[in-house]
């Protein structure tokens, strides 16, 4: 596999922080650099701040992608989703992995620390990472998701 372009953004809240060291380990091994975006313990934090930063940085373009962790995922990614230009995926399956990348061009992966074994979680970044957009009828889908996102400003 070859790793994507770019830094990947990653961050967590303390429900999260176990399964992102692990994941930052599992990127170190495959020699694709990451910026972590925090907490840095397992410490109780605020997941907003940790997914707002990821999103942030994915939205602004200063990271191509970014990974967000939370106790069930579902948080992280609702706020995630607030950001214009972020298309957040809460995986669970590697084949919502794959469906996010290739068919939603998903630049934000969400996972839940709670609810995601560390060997699932790593068979879910590895689909999300090697997967690519398949373009063709789901590119007008995702413009579609923008213009919805501009309407509404």
């Amino acid at each position: 596999m070859s790793a994507p372009e770019g830094i990947i953004a990653i961050g967590s809240d303390h429900a999260g922080f176990e399964l992102k060291e692990f994941i930052k380990e599992t990127l170190t091994q495959k020699g694709i650099p990451y910026k972590d975006m925090g907490t840095d313990s397992a410490g109780s934090v605020d997941y907003p701040l940790y997914a707002g930063r990821v999103a942030r940085a994915v939205s602004a373009g200063t990271h191509h992608r970014g990974i967000a962790i939370c106790g069930a995922g579902i948080g992280a990614s609702i706020t995630a989703n607030r950001f214009r230009r972020v298309r957040a995926a809460l995986c669970v399956t590697v084949e919502m992995a794959r469906l996010a990348r290739g068919h939603n061009d998903a630049n934000i992966l969400v996972m839940g620390g709670r609810i995601t074994p560390k060997e699932t979680a790593s068979e879910i970044l590895e689909a999300w990472l090697s997967t690519p957009f398949e373009g063709g009828r789901h590119k007008h889908r995702i413009e579609m998701i923008e213009s919805v996102n501009e309407e509404q400003s």
